[in-house]
């Protein structure tokens, strides 16, 4: 099977990126990036990322997860430490993080290092979650082989038997990472091919370096 792609093709012209126009601190942009995407294009899940890791098997994996939060030292998201991905970060915390929004024709592109958050943040996001979605992080062995979905289901029916009426703890497994940035690239799509990359670089005096890239 063979389809040929090399006519799809589009033309950038919904902004521009201007190092006069944007913040000396690279967390501040995506501050006002995130804010004007959420509010303004109808992208959906503002907050999907993408997560690239090394595994242990020596090959780099990207997939898609939440951004739960975003401070002045990183973002955070959560997941089974016991995971693959969980055990790729763990082994070798330099990941890349991605954002494209179409709508918006933009890109964040974040390389940093992932370590855990404290166990009370992780037991207070643990606790705001529905409960379906606590009984759920106990359901599953994450990245385990399973015989059948029925098997997941089974085990949903007895955890939803056996925690009625009682509080549902956060697993020891299961929690939150924090990536700090070390490089934020910010991407807007340009006519002619010719867009916008600005790159910002965190240097060892804690200022960042804020460098055009070519397109």
């Amino acid at each position: 099977m063979e389809k040929d792609l090399s006519n799809y093709r589009k033309s950038y012209e919904k902004g521009e990126l201007l190092v006069e126009n944007v913040s000396e601190n690279p967390i501040e942009l995506f501050r006002d990036w995130f804010l004007e995407v959420d509010q303004h294009f109808n992208q959906g899940e503002t907050n999907a990322m993408t997560i690239s890791t090394l595994g242990l098997d020596g090959y780099p994996k990207s997939r898609v997860v939440l951004l739960k939060k975003y401070t002045h030292e990183g973002f955070i998201f959560y997941t089974n430490y016991e995971s693959e991905k969980g055990k790729a970060i763990l082994a070798n915390p330099n990941v890349c993080l991605s954002f494209f929004w179409p709508a918006a024709e933009r890109q964040i592109i974040i390389k940093g290092k992932a370590e855990k958050i404290s166990e009370n943040l992780s037991d207070g996001y643990f606790e705001s979650r529905p409960r379906g979605s606590q009984l759920g992080a106990l359901v599953s062995n994450q990245s385990s082989v399973i015989e059948s979905r029925a098997i997941l289901e089974e085990r949903l029916k007895t955890l939803e038997s056996n925690y009625e009426g009682k509080e549902i703890k956060r697993p020891d497994y299961w929690g939150g990472f924090i990536v700090k940035p070390v490089e934020l690239e910010f991407w807007q799509g340009r006519p002619n091919r010719l867009h916008d990359r600005l790159r910002y670089q965190l240097q060892d005096n804690y200022v960042w370096k804020l460098e055009r890239l070519a397109p």
